[in-house]
């Protein structure tokens, strides 16, 4: 990817963000091939939702207003870490003892129609799967994991944040 791509991909400030996907694809816009790709990866990984993208990816199709961009961590993480401005929150898991949400289907529904394009968000994009998974038993068609979360993956020290996920992408995010 050339600098002028990743530099297009994480300035928060301009209304046009490109996509990696578009860029290499040679596509100049819309969600489809974001889309399309995520589920031919989801099928060759006999994933049991649509599929996973980027962040970057993510917040292309957030920003265009194709899909619905769902927090599933919880409301003390969404707070006390940081949060994607004007997103949707259901957790996934709630309470000190992270206890799955038994409305989680339910309450995923208020947020979103079930054949919206739905782009589930968390820490580390683990929690998210299950939660795309549990979405997609639940009738949801157009459910995607957003791949590395909101904080990335843990590094050689155990820390989140270092090389990947959401925040690390310079994507915008705010704190309560």
């Amino acid at each position: 990817m050339t600098d002028a791509v990743i530099d297009a991909v994480t300035d928060t400030q301009s209304s046009a963000l490109v996509s990696p996907s578009f860029v290499e694809g040679g596509n100049a816009g819309g969600a489809l091939p974001i889309l399309e790709q995520a589920r031919q990866q989801a099928a060759a990984e006999n994933l049991p939702y649509a599929g996973s993208v980027t962040p970057q990816d993510a917040w292309v199709l957030f920003q265009s207003g194709e899909a619905v961009l769902i927090d599933v961590r919880t409301a003390e993480e969404r707070k006390f870490v940081g949060h994607v401005p004007e997103t949707k929150h259901v957790a996934w898991m709630t309470g000190l003892s992270l206890s799955r949400n038994p409305r989680f289907v339910k309450e995923l529904e208020s947020k979103a129609g079930k054949d919206d394009a739905v782009l589930l968000l968390c820490r580390s994009g683990k929690r998210s799967a299950a939660a795309a998974e549990a979405a997609a038993k639940g009738g949801f068609k157009n459910v995607f994991n957003i791949l590395e979360g909101f904080e990335g993956d843990l590094d050689e020290q155990q820390r989140r944040g270092a090389f990947n996920g959401w925040r690390n992408a310079g994507l915008p995010w705010i704190q309560d």
